[in-house]
């Protein structure tokens, strides 16, 4: 089941509806690190996305539908995503052909080979309410020629994923890396191919926010009003959700929010880099939460001389509630987004 409301900018999925704009925090092996699902709901999370490549090496695709699904394998009830494993493809440097893409396991050093077919099949055993293309992703610096071998290989790949994606909720991806020319025959060649939502890949998306947006003033009119908008891997940035809901863009996911946290460095309004180094020593002594106006429970209820006393100490409690504050500010960002659309 799938369906989105242009108007109020909501999707229904059999897991339940989604309020957009939204950022989905990533669970790359059927967990978002050092949070529960209780620790989810509490800072208002909505969808969560999972990664089929991680998931088909271990504890494998197969078993993870013999346990009954993603939902009730990690004991969530609301909607997954599962993106299909091409961008971790390209970032081991596997090796693409018309066919499929040779890679090695990053766990054990086997070799797989997949095809468009494997990666649609894999995710809908694993059970996500919304799926995800097999598609070559290419770094901004690839030549014209070469970004355009990929960009065909993609679409390629897309027909073949929707052949074999039935009535599971397909989204297509948009390639064609810095060049205005395959971005706009991308756009075009996604957007006729009439699936339930599209999606903007590449290296820039996310990671160069000014890159981002030339990109998207290059497509923005070539893409469906009705039809939900994908910014992959984008949300660095609390300005950054700012900056892509201007541009259109209503679903986002980034890893980069918990693993800042889990590195110390916490979102806070008041700073110009928008976070703060809780491991420096001028927070050994304040009992100020981290940010004065988050509604979070680390906000709520500890002080930042604590968390860099947990920091320091190395204290396993530190990840959990530096966790769940920077996706609470995240979630909390494109919240006053949403709300700022309907009123």
């Amino acid at each position: 089941m799938f369906a989105f409301d242009s108007k109020t900018r909501i999707i229904k999925t059999s897991h339940g509806e989604i309020q957009t704009p939204v950022f989905m925090p990533v669970g790359t092996n059927a967990t978002v690190k050092s949070l529960s699902p209780e620790d989810l709901k509490a800072i208002g999370s909505q969808i969560i996305l999972a990664n089929n490549y991680h998931l088909f090496l271990r504890p494998g695709s197969e078993n993870v539908q013999k346990l009954g699904g993603i939902h009730k394998f990690m004991n969530w009830d609301r909607p997954i995503l599962t993106d299909s494993g091409g961008f971790q493809l390209w970032s081991l440097k596997g090796k693409y052909s018309e066919d499929g893409v040779e890679f090695k396991s990053q766990i054990d050093g086997k070799n797989f080979f997949w095809t468009p077919e494997d990666a649609i099949q894999s995710q809908i055993q694993i059970g996500a309410d919304i799926i995800m293309a097999l598609d070559v992703c290419t770094p901004d610096k690839a030549s014209h020629a070469d970004t355009k071998k990929a960009m065909d290989i993609t679409h390629s790949w897309l027909k073949r994923c929707k052949n074999v994606a039935g009535d599971t909720t397909l989204f297509g991806i948009i390639q064609g890396g810095m060049h205005k020319d395959l971005r706009i025959e991308s756009a075009k060649f996604v957007v006729d191919q009439d699936l339930p939502g599209i999606a903007v890949g590449g290296e820039t998306i996310g990671y160069n926010m000014d890159g981002t947006e030339e990109v998207m003033s290059w497509i923005s009119d070539i893409l469906p009003k009705d039809k939900p908008k994908y910014a992959m891997g984008l949300g660095l940035r609390p300005s950054d959700l700012v900056r892509a809901v201007k541009c259109g863009f209503y679903m986002f996911d980034c890893v980069a929010p918990t693993r800042l946290a889990r590195n110390g460095a916490l979102y806070c309004k008041d700073s110009p880099t928008e976070r703060i180094d809780i491991s420096k020593s001028i927070y050994a002594l304040d009992e100020n939460p981290i940010d004065n106006c988050c509604d979070c429970p680390t906000c709520k209820t500890y002080s930042r001389a604590y968390l860099h006393h947990l920091f320091k100490c190395k204290e396993l409690l530190f990840y959990r509630l530096a966790s769940m504050h920077n996706l609470r500010v995240m979630i909390r960002t494109v919240t006053k987004l949403s709300s700022h659309h309907q009123s």
